[in-house]
């Protein structure tokens, strides 16, 4: 991509120039110019609301049959261009081409082909008749109920730079099944794919308004949304910190909230775990995007007869890991998306290292291990690290990271270990590794959170997902990402 590509807001099925001007988008392996973005003013994102509120209802009374061939329409044409999405993914995410290929475009055709089925699912459900005696309301009869799912409105999904357009994706096709429609306001550091599927929707011929996508360097256009009164609903996935901020402006308007927060997942390592399992799913923290991750394994709770071998497990996973050009098919660790982000990661290291932990393979960039390879000159990079001898009460295991870092805390007993993986705020994804997977079963009842991976660290597509404490609010996934997107109306009527 260079600088001339040009990239504009796509409002109302039509393409236009940020109001406030452009901004740079920087290619996290290479440091150089991917392209400019457009900043949008205050009047861009009105426009945006404006031509979303336009076409919601036309859209909510179209049928389901009609919304499911769009959506696997649209499914057909990003595939059809991956050859267009893919080379500008991963330049503007950093991510390796391995995982922008298969793991980023992909998962957006799936995203929209499962909700195609899913704008076809039921969303009445009858009770019953029931007798009721007549009141001073009204006369005595058999009454009849049903509960309906009704569209929630205009739903503004702000969205992480992580995953952005699968990330977009995962809101953008429940919303439109159930009769919603978007706009949509990326990250700031990689939104030029989410603006480039605008054409896509023109090209499955969708309606205008359906599909917004404003962006801009910071978060006054991601603030407009919240405070607008014609924005019946916020989808957001980022930090707790600034979830929390949304809850309380969007307070004021009494906004339908769907938020995923920070994570900092802990794996418990049990005395009578596989730890060939237990390391291969720890070590996706620095095998997959870089760490940069929301339910990545990020604290090793490892039972105290099993310390020792699962940190030179660990260690020896690290340090063979291919870290550097995330053009090569060689390379597992790519950089972290922005220099300000490096820093902070390399901030959380040198904090861990003064409050005593023992680095045992990676660091930073100044302060590292032997064995730590060296990085490119260029870049965002982050070594794989790996941090011993961590306490529950040191900041590196109680703050999220989202970066290649993995804290090994020993425990004693499974009480213990409970307690050290509830120590934190966070209760997004937790994972349990033990033979016994009936007293996995028991253990996951008692950890508050939202996702219990047992033996693995895969996900399961249809389950909700979403977090308990202050991992976020609601459900999204499968079917329940459907439900996450509209509003249950009761109907009442008496035979």
């Amino acid at each position: 991509m260079s600088e001339a590509t040009p990239h504009r807001l796509f409002i109302d099925n039509e393409w236009r120039e940020g109001g406030a001007g452009t901004y740079p988008i920087i290619n996290p392996g290479t440091e150089g110019l991917v392209g400019h973005a457009p900043e949008a003013s205050a009047q861009d994102v009105a426009d945006a609301i404006a031509a979303a509120r336009s076409a919601q209802a036309e859209w909510a009374a179209t049928a389901p049959a009609k919304r499911a061939a769009l959506l696997d329409r649209i499914a057909d044409l990003v595939m059809e261009r991956a050859a267009d999405f893919v080379p500008l993914l991963q330049a503007e995410t950093g991510a390796t081409i391995r995982v922008a290929s298969t793991m980023q475009l992909p998962v957006v055709a799936d995203r929209f082909r499962r909700y195609a089925r899913g704008a076809l699912e039921p969303t009445v459900e009858s009770f019953p008749a029931h007798p009721v005696a007549a009141t001073p309301l009204a006369a005595g009869g058999l009454t009849n109920a049903a509960a309906a799912r009704r569209p929630v409105g205009v739903v503004g999904c702000i969205t992480s730079y992580n995953f952005p357009i699968v990330n977009l994706a995962g809101k953008l096709a429940p919303a439109l099944a159930m009769g919603n429609t978007v706009v949509a306001k990326p990250a700031p550091q990689d939104p030029l794919a989410c603006l480039k599927l605008g054409e896509i929707f023109v090209e499955a011929g969708a309606p205008a308004g359906l599909f917004n996508v404003v962006t801009d360097s910071g978060a006054a256009a991601g603030a407009a949304l919240v405070a607008s009164s014609d924005v019946d609903m916020i989808s957001f996935t980022g930090s707790t910190t600034v979830g929390r901020r949304i809850a309380t402006d969007g307070g004021a308007t009494m906004k339908r909230l769907l938020m995923e927060l920070g994570g900092k997942g802990a794996a418990i390592v049990l005395a009578d775990a596989d730890l060939s399992k237990a390391i291969m799913a720890i070590g996706s923290t620095w095998a997959f995007h870089s760490g940069q991750i929301c339910t990545a394994p990020t604290r090793a709770l490892v039972h105290r007869s099993r310390y020792d071998e699962v940190v030179a497990g660990l260690a020896q996973f690290a340090s063979r890991l291919p870290v550097g050009d995330p053009l090569s098919q060689s390379t597992v660790v790519g950089p972290v998306i922005s220099a300000a982000h490096r820093d902070r990661v390399e901030g959380y290291i040198t904090g861990a290292l003064a409050e005593g932990a023992r680095l045992v393979v990676g660091g930073t960039r100044k302060e590292h291990t032997p064995d730590t390879p060296e990085l490119p000159a260029a870049g965002f990079f982050v070594a794989p690290t790996l941090l011993a001898d961590v306490t529950a009460g040191m900041t590196i295991a109680r703050e999220e990271v989202f970066g290649p870092v993995v804290a090994v805390i020993p425990f004693e007993d499974e009480e213990e270990a409970l307690a050290i993986a509830g120590s934190t705020e966070y209760g997004l994804y937790d994972y349990l590794f033990t033979a016994d997977t009936a007293r996995a079963y028991a253990l996951a009842a008692r950890l508050r959170s939202g996702n219990v991976g047992i033996n693995t660290a895969q996900r399961h597509p249809e389950t909700p997902f979403g977090g308990f404490k202050q991992s976020g609010v609601g459900r999204d996934g499968g079917s329940f990402g459907l439900h996450a997107y509209s509003e249950q109306q009761a109907v009442v009527w008496q035979s």
